[in-house]
């Protein structure tokens, strides 16, 4: 049996509605054909066994399929769907700490990783996973079958599975990750900045203060990573969650606007027609639970 079959059986046996594990960080993923929703996107390694998904990011779109790895090293506004392949889709996801990476690279020889790109990269890439990471996710899948041995053996096969990040085909973005100084890391604030803030007004000026870096490079950078302006990148952050909030308090559009930072109704309304494809009237998802899909990733 190869590495991607077995990760497909152990995958289907242990997919839950919730993606949960009993192994921290990671998450088994099942998902209908078709299905869709948008979300953030976490800082994730996510490995596709069946099925396909494709994921957008401003005007960018990412598609990966069995065999196939996606990488978000940036907390990002993405719309995900899956696949219409016949099958369900069935996905691996892990969460990329900044903290594990750096203590690998402290260890690790230079010389041994792929050298750290002057310039920033996009903060989401896709690429062919190897045996030796497939191996490795199998290795760490097989825990969830044993108990006694998950403890202990756990944290050494995740650390295996980022060592092999690194050394693979988007190593120096991911190396990014888990550098304090990096240009990544700099962007990575201003984007949990207005994370955190995004129903409040920002200036740019004071956005590129906070990574170190002039103005012009700041929104270079910021392009780079996200695929969008930080003005778009907060409004994206805005109508998610006025979504979020939607769900729960339907007939309250005006209220809900404002609370996420829209002075205007019919702006808010405009904005979020465009995002989704229907008025927040008229947005038949909102009565039913958020889908499955984005937050994790995978």
């Amino acid at each position: 049996m190869s590495a991607l079959d077995e990760m497909r059986e152990l995958l289907n046996r242990h997919a839950r509605p919730d993606m949960s594990t009993a192994i921290a960080g990671i998450q088994v993923c099942k998902f209908t054909p078709n299905a869709s929703a948008a979300g953030m996107s976490g800082t994730v390694l996510a490995v596709i066994a069946q099925g396909g998904k494709r994921l957008a990011l401003g005007e960018r779109l990412y598609e990966y399929r069995p065999g196939e790895y996606l990488i978000a090293s940036a907390d990002l506004p993405v719309t995900g769907h899956v696949l219409d392949t016949g099958q369900p889709t069935l996905g691996f996801g892990m969460t990329l700490a900044p903290s594990a990476l750096a203590e690998l690279l402290l260890e690790a020889d230079p010389r041994d990783l792929p050298t750290t790109p002057r310039t920033t990269s996009p903060g989401i890439a896709v690429s062919t996973a190897s045996p030796s990471l497939l191996d490795a996710i199998v290795r760490l899948l097989r825990l969830l079958e044993q108990p006694a041995d998950r403890k202990i053996l756990a944290p050494m096969v995740k650390r295996e599975i980022l060592w092999h990040l690194l050394r693979g085909e988007q190593g120096a973005a991911i190396r990014q990750l888990g550098l304090a100084d990096s240009a990544l890391a700099h962007i990575n604030r201003a984007v949990r900045y207005i994370r955190e803030n995004y129903a409040t007004a920002f200036r740019v000026e004071d956005l590129a203060e906070m990574a170190g870096v002039s103005v012009s490079a700041f929104h270079r950078n910021f392009q780079t990573v996200t695929g969008m302006s930080p003005i778009q990148f907060q409004k994206c952050i805005r109508l998610q969650e006025a979504r979020l909030l939607l769900a729960s308090r339907p007939s309250d559009i005006t209220g809900v606007g404002l609370s996420v930072g829209y002075d205007s109704p019919s702006q808010f309304s405009r904005e979020y027609r465009r995002m989704f494809g229907t008025p927040p009237s008229k947005d038949t998802q909102l009565r039913t639970p958020p889908a499955e899909l984005v937050t994790a990733l995978p």
